[in-house]
Protein backbone atom coordinates (compact mmCIF):
# COMPACT_ATOMS: atom_id res chain seq x y z
CA UNK A 1 0.00 0.00 0.00
CA UNK A 2 1.20 3.62 -0.89
CA UNK A 3 1.32 6.43 1.09
CA UNK A 4 -1.18 9.09 0.51
CA UNK A 5 1.58 12.01 -0.86
CA UNK A 6 3.40 9.02 -2.41
CA UNK A 7 3.79 9.75 -6.05
CA UNK A 8 2.64 6.46 -7.91
CA UNK A 9 0.65 7.08 -10.82
CA UNK A 10 1.60 8.02 -14.10
CA UNK A 11 -0.68 10.90 -15.99
CA UNK A 12 -2.32 7.97 -18.64
CA UNK A 13 -3.37 6.11 -15.51
CA UNK A 14 -4.79 9.37 -13.83
CA UNK A 15 -6.49 10.60 -17.11
CA UNK A 16 -8.29 7.45 -17.19
CA UNK A 17 -9.33 6.99 -13.39
CA UNK A 18 -10.59 10.66 -13.59
CA UNK A 19 -11.82 10.05 -17.42
CA UNK A 20 -10.65 13.62 -18.32
CA UNK A 21 -8.04 14.02 -21.37
CA UNK A 22 -4.03 14.00 -20.10
CA UNK A 23 -3.94 17.37 -21.62
CA UNK A 24 -6.00 18.82 -18.93
CA UNK A 25 -3.84 18.06 -16.68
CA UNK A 26 -1.12 19.28 -18.41
CA UNK A 27 -3.05 22.57 -18.10
CA UNK A 28 -3.73 21.84 -14.88
CA UNK A 29 0.23 21.92 -14.18
CA UNK A 30 0.61 25.16 -16.07
CA UNK A 31 -1.82 26.81 -14.18
CA UNK A 32 -0.06 25.91 -10.90
CA UNK A 33 -3.04 24.05 -9.39
CA UNK A 34 -1.43 20.74 -9.61
CA UNK A 35 2.25 20.11 -8.88
CA UNK A 36 2.85 16.09 -9.97
CA UNK A 37 6.59 15.01 -8.26
CA UNK A 38 8.40 14.54 -12.30
CA UNK A 39 10.93 10.69 -12.45
CA UNK A 40 14.24 11.23 -13.32
CA UNK A 41 13.26 10.91 -17.11
CA UNK A 42 11.07 13.95 -16.57
CA UNK A 43 7.75 11.54 -16.30
CA UNK A 44 4.93 13.15 -14.15
CA UNK A 45 3.50 10.73 -11.13
CA UNK A 46 0.87 11.76 -8.97
CA UNK A 47 -0.16 11.08 -5.76
CA UNK A 48 -3.26 9.76 -3.92
CA UNK A 49 -3.48 13.81 -3.00
CA UNK A 50 -2.87 14.94 -5.82
CA UNK A 51 -5.59 13.05 -7.23
CA UNK A 52 -7.98 14.17 -4.72
CA UNK A 53 -6.98 17.81 -5.00
CA UNK A 54 -7.87 17.59 -9.21
CA UNK A 55 -10.76 16.20 -7.89
CA UNK A 56 -12.12 18.53 -6.35
CA UNK A 57 -10.53 21.27 -9.19
CA UNK A 58 -13.45 19.30 -11.74
CA UNK A 59 -15.93 19.24 -9.35
CA UNK A 60 -15.70 23.18 -9.21
CA UNK A 61 -15.47 23.72 -12.73
CA UNK A 62 -17.73 21.25 -13.68
CA UNK A 63 -20.16 21.47 -11.33
CA UNK A 64 -20.18 24.66 -10.05
CA UNK A 65 -18.66 26.39 -13.25
CA UNK A 66 -16.09 28.25 -11.54
CA UNK A 67 -12.69 29.48 -14.08
CA UNK A 68 -9.46 28.14 -13.75
CA UNK A 69 -8.18 31.86 -11.94
CA UNK A 70 -11.24 31.25 -9.62
CA UNK A 71 -10.33 27.69 -8.56
CA UNK A 72 -7.01 28.98 -7.82
CA UNK A 73 -7.97 31.39 -5.61
CA UNK A 74 -10.42 28.87 -3.80
CA UNK A 75 -7.58 26.51 -3.47
CA UNK A 76 -5.23 29.26 -1.98
CA UNK A 77 -7.83 30.25 0.80
CA UNK A 78 -8.90 26.48 1.04
CA UNK A 79 -5.22 25.87 2.20
CA UNK A 80 -4.86 29.35 4.19
CA UNK A 81 -7.89 28.43 6.16
CA UNK A 82 -6.57 24.77 6.76
CA UNK A 83 -3.40 26.01 8.00
CA UNK A 84 -4.79 28.68 10.40
CA UNK A 85 -7.43 25.57 11.61
CA UNK A 86 -4.36 23.96 12.39
CA UNK A 87 -2.71 27.30 14.46
CA UNK A 88 -6.21 27.58 16.20
CA UNK A 89 -5.38 23.40 17.39
CA UNK A 90 -2.41 24.31 18.42
CA UNK A 91 -3.12 27.37 20.59
CA UNK A 92 -6.22 25.42 22.10
CA UNK A 93 -4.12 22.91 23.17
CA UNK A 94 -1.42 25.02 24.68
CA UNK A 95 -4.35 27.17 26.74
CA UNK A 96 -5.48 24.20 28.15
CA UNK A 97 -2.10 23.18 28.81
CA UNK A 98 -1.54 26.30 30.12
CA UNK A 99 -4.68 26.87 32.13
CA UNK A 100 -3.85 23.55 33.85
CA UNK A 101 -0.47 23.96 35.13
CA UNK A 102 -0.51 27.39 36.21
CA UNK A 103 -3.60 27.48 38.75
CA UNK A 104 -2.52 27.57 42.11
CA UNK A 105 -3.67 25.30 44.96
CA UNK A 106 -5.15 28.10 47.00
CA UNK A 107 -7.62 28.95 44.21
CA UNK A 108 -10.69 27.75 43.51
CA UNK A 109 -12.69 27.67 40.01
CA UNK A 110 -16.18 27.56 39.16
CA UNK A 111 -17.54 26.97 36.22
CA UNK A 112 -21.07 28.76 35.24
CA UNK A 113 -22.12 29.23 31.41
CA UNK A 114 -19.11 29.09 29.55
CA UNK A 115 -17.16 32.17 32.01
CA UNK A 116 -15.00 31.04 34.20
CA UNK A 117 -15.14 32.26 37.73
CA UNK A 118 -11.48 32.76 39.93
CA UNK A 119 -12.42 32.73 43.54
CA UNK A 120 -9.19 33.80 45.76
CA UNK A 121 -8.81 32.72 49.08
CA UNK A 122 -7.94 35.68 51.16
CA UNK A 123 -4.62 35.36 53.52
CA UNK A 124 -3.37 32.36 52.02
CA UNK A 125 -0.44 33.01 49.51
Amino acid sequence: MHSYDEPVYLISVVAKVLNIHPQTLRQYEREGLVEPSRTEGRMRLYSQRDIDRIRMILRLTRDLGVNLAGVDIILQLKEKIDAMEQEIDLLRGALEEARSSTIPSHRSIVSKNNYEIIIFEEGKE
